[in-house]
């Protein structure tokens, strides 16, 4: 997402400060940031997202076949959904998948959750798809 936003010319060192890194704020108060600069030719994010409880994030596209990836919980409880299966994260725990799945993220926990995610999505674009109501 953030490579088609903003592109960053090539550099051994860039430097995002806060109030230059690109962020997503729902209306159900998650909070998305995007920490890596958007590079021609790379297609890698790091993201990280604040969600309050009881809040779903919402499910997401696969992505093509060879994508990879990482999740890290830094606080409160976190459940991924892979293709209809949960995963329950707790407090440091870390999940790793291929990234060609439909996934999702919700905070059913007791208290607001921070968590970390390091996509390497090959040559596909991070597609939300709308929730159901």
């Amino acid at each position: 997402m953030a490579r088609l936003l903003d592109e960053h010319p090539p550099g051994r060192v860039i430097t995002l400060r806060r109030g230059e890194q690109r962020a997503i704020e729902d209306r159900t108060g998650w909070e998305r940031r995007i920490l890596s600069p958007a590079l021609p030719g790379v297609e890698f994010e790091f993201i990280r997202t604040a969600v309050p409880t009881g809040v779903t994030v919402g499910s997401f596209a696969p992505h093509a076949p060879g994508s990879r990836e990482y999740v890290a919980v830094e606080s409160g409880a976190l459940t991924v959904t892979l293709d209809g299966r949960d995963v329950l994260l707790g407090e440091g725990d870390a999940l790793y998948y291929a990234g060609d799945c439909v996934h999702a993220f919700a905070n059913h926990g007791e208290r607001a959750c921070v968590y970390y995610t390091a996509m390497d999505v090959g040559t596909s674009a991070h597609q939300m798809i709308p929730e159901q109501t």
